[in-house]
């Protein structure tokens, strides 16, 4: 018998995301899915955010992203879309910005499974 814990699919790890992105847990989902090591690739005309390497620096980067807002309004999140080691999702924001005014965001978040963590995710905005 196996002491080993079982590797989620990327289906388990997208249904996953899917209940936690719903209650608002974006912390939760780093620190249950994502990998040690995985990376977190910002657009080039990103405002103010970097593309990073490592768990810690995704923290970080989420905690940057929180200090630049100065009221949230609303968000939005769509269901899963699964493609053999992939996960899309569409995500929306209504924020106001500190300096920046309020902003409606709209993205694509593509997120990659290995292993049964997320090593990659992508966003395009």
């Amino acid at each position: 018998m196996s002491t080993l814990e079982a590797v989620r699919t990327t289906q388990e790890v997208a249904n996953r995301m899917n209940e936690l992105f719903k209650q608002f847990k974006w912390d939760q989902v780093q620190e249950e899915l994502f990998a040690d090591d995985a990376e977190s690739i910002e657009p080039a005309h990103a405002p103010g955010l970097q593309s990073v390497k490592g768990k810690d620096a995704i923290k970080k980067k989420g905690e940057q992203f929180n200090a630049m807002v100065e009221e949230f309004h609303g968000g939005w999140v769509g269901d899963p879309v699964v493609a053999g080691k992939h996960i899309a999702f569409a995500m929306g924001i209504d924020a106001t910005y500190k300096g920046m005014g309020r902003q409606n965001m709209e993205e694509i978040a593509v997120y990659e499974v290995k292993d049964g963590k997320i090593v990659k995710e992508q966003f395009f905005y």
